[in-house]
């Protein structure tokens, strides 16, 4: 980890609130970074934003807000402009979308997993790259997902959008590689967190037993044998937003334990 290497650089982390946009917020905040957190969840953002900002103290802010929304995704960016003067680094972490077997979706759960993944990205994009573009500079790293590449039982709908997210990082890379700005997408695979180990705890029996057949089924993808963890995630995050990564475009960075290759 580099302490300064963000010193003087903006950005913008969607989903701020969830397990992996906080750890990325907070490696980002580490290295130096001045930030926007966004995310609709109102505790936890309040919550977490707090915790970060006791250790980067004026350079953390937090906006509240449901980015598929186009009026609420403008208003995160433009937080960054108004109170920052630029911004460098857009992370597009929103996302969560509804993982169940596909004739088990309803049309609200078909349209939440777009919403929370495709739709977030696509507008905070669209707001991002103009000020980008007038400063030659940009670093947008989309989170995707392993599954898009590998299948996983139970993704299809999530990968139609996660599909979509990635597909845009490369369109965007050529037609703005000139201009200064980069975008690549970190995919992560399967990924342990804190929370999601107390929501299967909190669970009932059967939940369990069923989650454990599944988590069964991801670990044999993995040659690693492990889900990954949040830091490994952010870690790939910090690089590709970074000047070290300048000639790094259009890329998907798999952190994913072998589970694919090439």
């Amino acid at each position: 980890m580099t302490a300064d290497r963000y010193s003087g650089r903006v950005a913008v982390v969607t989903g701020g609130a969830s397990p992996i946009g906080f750890g990325i917020a907070e490696r980002l905040a580490a290295e130096g970074a001045r930030l926007v957190l966004g995310d609709f969840d109102r505790e936890r953002l309040e919550m977490l934003g707090a915790k970060l900002a006791a250790t980067a103290p004026g350079r953390v802010h937090t906006v509240l807000g449901d980015l598929s929304k186009q009026p609420d995704a403008s208003a995160l960016i433009d937080a960054a402009t108004a109170r920052y003067g630029r911004l460098d680094v857009l992370v597009n972490c929103a996302g969560g979308g509804v993982i169940r077997p596909t004739t088990e979706h309803t049309e609200a759960t078909l349209r939440a997993t777009i919403d929370r993944n495709l739709w977030t990205t696509l507008y905070c994009t669209l707001a991002a790259l103009p000020t980008m573009a007038v400063a030659r500079y940009g670093r947008i790293v989309n989170v995707g997902a392993e599954s898009v590449r590998n299948g996983l039982y139970r993704h299809a709908i999530y990968n139609a959008a996660k599909g979509g997210v990635h597909a845009l990082a490369t369109g965007l890379a050529r037609e703005y590689a000139e201009q200064g700005i980069t975008v690549n997408v970190v995919a992560p695979a399967w990924i342990t967190t804190p929370e999601a180990d107390a929501r299967i705890t909190a669970s009932s029996a059967a939940e369990r037993a069923d989650w454990a057949a599944f988590t069964d089924q991801i670990r044999s993808t993995i040659p690693m044998r492990r889900p990954g963890t949040v830091p490994e995630v952010a870690a790939a995050v910090a690089f590709v937003a970074s000047d070290e990564a300048s000639y790094i475009t259009g890329q998907t960075i798999s952190v994913n334990g072998g589970s694919s290759m090439l």
